[in-house]
């Protein structure tokens, strides 16, 4: 509204194109383009080059279903910058971005202070009941009220969420640096695991981890996996992959290899 062009452009593995049903454009009538295609966030040269303009640029970070990966803070910024040029906002899906500043090598103020306007989860890193924030200038928010009621999303009894978002700050956002520091330790003990065991093909991505959810890539089925994670978990009473996905997943896997999301959190420290 604020720019007066209703196009977004984001990265087709984005939450809202993947796992909302296309909610910018059914819900809201906004258009989608797809800067690149790479399991990768866009990158300043893209964004400078789309041949077509573009209102908004949205920017998930990490971009979840590619890996949970992350550019560099000198990619970020240039980006940033690039989208600025092309008169555009930015705004951050920043369902995961409490664990992104030990990558970037900043405070989450800086890495918030980027965008024009930032999305985060409580329910995520956080480990909330439930509930998000959106965060921008006053003018925004204020906006963003009445709409928020329009989509529904004008809750009672909103003050658990509230409270448990509280107590993760207090307890959980401390403890994220040294979770992502761990994940690399799981990380490279699950490769050389793999490579011990003599498993034919296999991948731990990104390696190392950006933050402290990586994923993994056997050349199994997913109901062989599957089974086999229920086995652990009932042998060695820890639960360490949950569901297997089959086929072509965000980073794009070939046929016959099935991967998992792997979250190192406070029993990971164990």
């Amino acid at each position: 509204g604020r720019t007066g062009n209703a196009t977004v452009a984001l990265h087709p593995l984005s939450h809202p194109e993947v796992h909302e049903g296309g909610a910018l454009g059914v819900v809201s009538g906004l258009r989608t383009v797809h800067p690149t295609s790479e399991p990768r966030l866009p990158d300043a040269e893209e964004i400078r080059e789309f041949p077509e303009p573009f209102g908004t640029l949205m920017l998930e970070l990490p971009l979840r279903d590619a890996g949970f990966v992350l550019p560099s803070w000198e990619e970020l910024t240039a980006v940033v910058d690039a989208a600025r040029e092309r008169d555009a906002v930015v705004h951050f899906d920043g369902a995961r971005l409490w664990e992104c500043g030990p990558h970037f090598g900043r405070e989450l103020s800086e890495i918030a202070g980027l965008a024009d306007s930032v999305y985060v989860s409580f329910y995520k890193s956080l480990d909330g009941l439930s509930g998000a924030v959106l965060a921008g200038p006053s003018t925004l928010v204020e906006e963003a009220r009445v709409w928020r009621h329009r989509y529904g999303g004008q809750l009672f009894q909103q003050f658990p969420a509230a409270l448990s978002a509280l107590i993760g700050l207090e307890r959980e956002l401390p403890r994220l640096p040294s979770y992502v520091a761990h994940a690399k330790v799981v990380a490279g003990a699950l490769a050389e695991g793999f490579a011990a065991a003599g498993v034919p093909w296999f991948r731990v991505h990104p390696e190392p981890p950006h933050t402290h959810q990586f994923q993994v890539w056997l050349p199994y089925g997913t109901e062989v996996l599957d089974e086999a994670s229920v086995r652990q978990a009932e042998e060695t009473g820890v639960a360490l992959f949950r569901r297997w996905f089959a086929g072509t997943g965000g980073a794009g896997l070939p046929p016959g290899v099935s991967f998992t999301e792997v979250t190192v959190g406070g029993a990971g420290l164990e």
